[in-house]
């Protein structure tokens, strides 16, 4: 990874971070409706933002500004949540559900809290029903990372949870498609919680990922699938032996927005970013995620005097 791609990573990820930034109003929760009516587009797009920040904070690589976006904004969501009571609330009113324990998990490492939503995880984690919830096998593991995160006993085994996914099964490559490629980045997100532990990673799937992973880059980089594309460029550095893609990262900087918005593909996206949120706000989380991932992989691999281009 030379240095040039390095800035590059950190510029294409502080700018996001700032139209994010610019751009919060619009993830807020609708007030107007009871808890249990907020869409789940909302509360996942508030989430994931949550997500990105929270990581740009862990990892402590980001420039003054950008540091100080990413900690507005996770305030900013945890008082959208309600400091918690928000997801405890819709935690109680449908016990089965995973997400409002999972989205609060993204603030456990910030350092945020909710006393009655610990307990309630904790024992719902605690039931048989845990263990028997009908999730995609990706989504299952999810519900998994965030127990391990919340500090609660995850539900079922990681290997039995892994050999359950896409890339648990290592099929051939060719038959990877959008939806298997999701599957995928998720996977390895879950097993890593998000690069804080690339040792998550079973080493066959790291040796299937190291043989495979440039080609399914190239295939979203040849397509300019930027959201995709950004999600591979983060599964190559969550692997223990990170992978780096520096001339990829030449073509993703080309891509993003002038005021730092990453486009969802070939669609022009409309002039006013309010209007360009909804269709364009996904992969620009995704850009904080990947640039920020990138910069602190790197420096640490320099350090270590190891990875890959």
């Amino acid at each position: 990874m030379d240095a040039t791609a390095v800035r590059l990573a950190q510029h294409v990820g502080e700018q996001a971070m700032d139209w994010l930034g610019r751009l919060r109003t619009s993830f807020a929760l609708h007030r107007d409706v009871p808890d249990y009516d907020i869409s789940g587009e909302s509360l996942k797009s508030l989430s994931e933002l949550a997500l990105a920040a929270a990581v740009v904070a862990r990892e402590a690589v980001a420039g003054p500004r950008c540091a100080a976006t990413a900690g507005s904004l996770l305030g900013f969501a945890w008082r959208e949540f309600d400091t918690g009571a928000l997801l405890y609330r819709l935690q109680a009113h449908t016990p089965a559900a995973t997400h409002p324990m999972e989205i609060y998990s993204y603030f456990i490492p910030a350092g945020y809290r909710h006393a009655q939503l610990d307990r309630l995880a904790d024992h719902l984690l605690s039931l048989r029903a845990a263990s028997a919830v009908e999730h995609v096998p990706n989504r299952r593991l999810a519900v998994w990372a965030a127990a391990r995160r919340i500090g609660a006993r995850p539900p079922g085994d990681r290997d039995t949870l892994t050999a359950g996914t896409w890339l648990g099964r290592m099929p051939e490559p060719w038959m990877m498609d959008a939806n298997n490629a999701y599957g995928v980045t998720h996977t390895v997100f879950h097993l890593t919680d998000w690069g804080a532990d690339p040792g998550g990673l079973p080493e066959p799937l790291c040796d299937y990922l190291h043989r495979w992973l440039p080609v399914w880059v190239e295939v979203f980089r040849e397509t300019r699938f930027w959201d995709l594309l950004l999600e591979f460029l983060i599964v190559g550095v969550c692997l223990p032996e990170p992978m780096f893609f520096p001339e990829v990262w030449e073509r993703v900087a080309e891509a993003q927005r002038p005021d730092g918005m990453m486009p969802n593909g070939l669609t022009a996206p409309p002039v006013e970013p309010e209007h360009a949120w909804l269709n364009h706000h996904h992969p620009t989380i995704v850009a904080v995620v990947a640039g920020t991932l990138t910069v602190s992989r790197a420096l640490s691999t320099a350090t270590a005097g190891g990875g890959r281009a």
